[in-house]
């Protein structure tokens, strides 16, 4: 179900939107510092953390999320943050699925681990419509740092075999050797049946006839020792035994694939398939590779049907703009790899600096003529961006909290935490949703209810025949997901701070994101054009002067600097539509692009810092020639 169906099957529950609330405020996220902050503010990296993790909770996979930052900042504080917000989501839709049908997500631990290698071997998942209405999910979260496999000639495979590794111990590995060989991919429903297992007649029917063989040749066995006019026989004594052998030997064969996968497990496989050179130079390597991929994505589907609720595996890869361009390239080419499964339930947090990922890009050797312009390349990558905003002034003062305790204090607030978490666990669903309820205010009720009738409007508004927002929607399949998916994130944010309430519509929300996507350059020039008007001295109206008028007042400076710009450049579309976009159809005046620029997460903030760098050697050198003018007249 895609985000906009669900966000429309809310919006027609409103009773179940009441049940909503901020679920990463200071006060009841454990990745946070609450003794140092009033319980009931938000700071703006909670906001953020808040909206995009509620997004990630609706979104379909597989899905590419572009996390921005320059320098790494915040980057491990604030992925603690969205997995903390992702955590309690699926603790609040766990008990309200409860609720609703009285019966909680089965764990494959204890019985049910038995009841789990039983259906692998005799039964069939089917995805049944009842399957499909389940709002339950479970988030795996995998963080793999680049850097500690930059040393390695294949970095990428050290991706793939994380993702194997950790998927091997949450499950454990006898389920997994056990659907290796005898498990069935899950078929979808012929009809709307609620029955999610089918019996494997074949399976039952080889072992039944492996059961009948062991029995006979045990039976006839006993017979020919206690009976005594047969007992001196040696025909019955030869066909016990070769039944039993048969028997026993057909066991051996079912065994023996079960074990050697116990013991070879999927990363001892991909690594000695890389590590063999004749074998890597093979057409079929990838093919090789990506079959694995295929096995272990189908495991997660039976999960899904085993467990009732969904899965989701969140992989957060950081420090990969501290690697060699090869290197890069080849964690980009698992990625596609691992995504190449349309239904993959693969979240893929991308924590990049885009200036310097573009960089690494454009350099490496093998992928000139691919990527010979990094940014678009990672245009085709990402399917949601987020860029991170400059640091607000709670979050900045609770760093600098941060900044002045010293190591065993810090220590001493992971121990804490930690602890309550573990409590949170141990006390089961339902008392971490009253604990959770107890502290979301009322207002935050509100917020969510009206953030959620604002998303529908804004998606209405794009394919809407009687509006023109549609026209500018691109032909591509994924720039339309990066348009879809960035929406429901910007407006949670304005709705936070209360903005859409008063000064904007969700329509212009929704004719902005398809700005920044659409142009990124032009929009980046006038944003910083704009900036920089405003620190100086601008005119007392400058605020409601147009944002065209503002691209054509500078345009002539922005020609002179299309060199620098070029690659960037390149991500703009038809400028023709541009002009009709910003001029007439959606006049957007500076105050409201200065409003709305705090909340764009989908517009790259690097390309702007590299215009705002451009413009400050531009004036150094008028400075240096007003200089050299002023000598000549001495």
């Amino acid at each position: 179900m895609s985000y906009y169906d669900e966000e429309v099957a809310r919006l027609h529950h409103a009773e179940d939107c009441h049940e909503m609330g901020c679920i990463c405020s200071n006060r009841e996220t454990h990745f946070s510092h609450p003794e140092y902050h009033d319980k009931d503010l938000l700071t703006e990296d909670d906001i953020y953390c808040c909206s995009l993790s509620k997004t990630l909770c609706h979104t379909s996979t597989p899905v590419t999320v572009g996390f921005y930052s320059p320098c790494g900042t915040r980057i491990h504080s604030l992925l603690d943050q969205i997995a903390g917000c992702m955590l309690k989501e699926s603790i609040r839709r766990e008990e309200a699925e409860f609720n609703r049908t009285h019966q909680r997500s089965r764990v494959p631990e204890g019985i049910n681990y038995l009841t789990l290698l039983w259906y692998i071997v005799f039964y069939q998942p089917v995805i049944t419509e009842v399957h499909l209405r389940r709002k339950t999910i479970e988030f795996l979260f995998i963080r793999f740092s680049a850097w500690e496999y930059a040393g390695s000639d294949k970095l990428w495979a050290g991706l793939v075999t994380t993702l194997c590794d950790h998927i091997r111990h949450h499950f454990g590995p006898l389920p997994l050797s056990f659907y290796h060989v005898v498990g069935s991919s899950p078929q979808f429903a012929s009809g709307f049946t609620q029955e999610e297992w089918r019996l494997k007649k074949k399976t039952c029917c080889a072992a039944g006839g492996l059961i009948v063989i062991l029995l006979a040749g045990a039976g006839l066995g006993t017979i020919a020792l206690l009976v005594p006019e047969i007992r001196d026989g040696t025909v019955l004594k030869y066909l016990s035994g070769t039944l039993a052998a048969i028997s026993g030997s057909g066991f051996v064969v079912a065994i023996s694939p079960v074990i050697k996968h116990l013991i070879i497990s999927q990363k001892k496989k991909i690594e000695s398939m890389t590590s063999d050179e004749k074998f890597t130079s093979h057409l079929g390597f990838m093919s090789a590779v990506k079959s694995e991929i295929e096995v272990l994505t189908s495991f997660i589907y039976y999960m899904e049907i085993f467990e009732r609720r969904r899965l989701r595996i969140v992989f957060e890869i950081t420090c990969l703009d501290m690697c060699y361009p090869e290197r890069v390239v080849g964690v980009l080419n698992a990625i596609n790899t691992l995504l190449s499964d349309r239904n993959a339930p693969f979240i893929f947090i991308l924590v990049v600096d885009p200036c310097v990922i573009t960089s690494c890009l454009e350099q490496a050797s093998t992928m000139k003529g691919m990527a010979d312009n990094g940014y678009l390349y990672l245009n085709r990558t990402v399917t949601l961006p987020f860029s991170i905003p400059e640091i607000g002034i709670k979050s900045k003062m609770r760093c600098l909290h941060e900044a002045f305790q010293t190591r065993e204090d810090l220590m001493y607030g992971v121990i804490t935490r930690n602890m309550e978490l573990g409590v949170t666990k141990s006390k089961g669903n339902s008392e971490a949703l009253v604990s959770l309820e107890a502290v979301v205010q009322e207002d935050q009720h509100q917020i969510d209810t009206i953030a959620v009738q604002y998303i529908h409007e804004a998606f209405h508004c794009l394919h809407n025949e009687q509006d023109c927002l549609y026209h500018y929607i691109p032909d591509s399949i994924i720039q339309m997901r990066r348009i879809v998916n960035t929406i429901p994130i910007t407006i949670r944010l304005m709705t936070q701070q209360h903005l859409l309430r008063h000064s904007l519509c969700p329509r212009a929300v929704a004719s902005w994101i398809v700005l920044a996507n659409q142009w990124p350059c032009r929009l980046s020039w006038i944003l910083q054009r704009m900036e920089d008007k405003l620190q100086g001295k601008p005119p007392n109206d400058y605020e409601k002067e147009l944002m065209w008028d503002v691209f054509l007042e500078t345009c002539p400076e922005l020609f002179s600097k299309h060199k620098e710009l070029q690659n960037i450049m390149a991500l703009d579309g038809d400028p023709e539509l541009f002009e009709k976009f910003l001029s007439g159809d959606f006049p957007f005046t500076v105050q409201e692009g200065k409003k709305l620029l705090k909340y764009t997460v989908n517009l790259d903030h690097s390309i702007r810092y590299k215009m705002g760098q451009l413009q400050a050697l531009a004036t150094l050198e008028t400075y240096r020639k007003a200089g050299t003018n002023s000598e000549k007249r001495a």
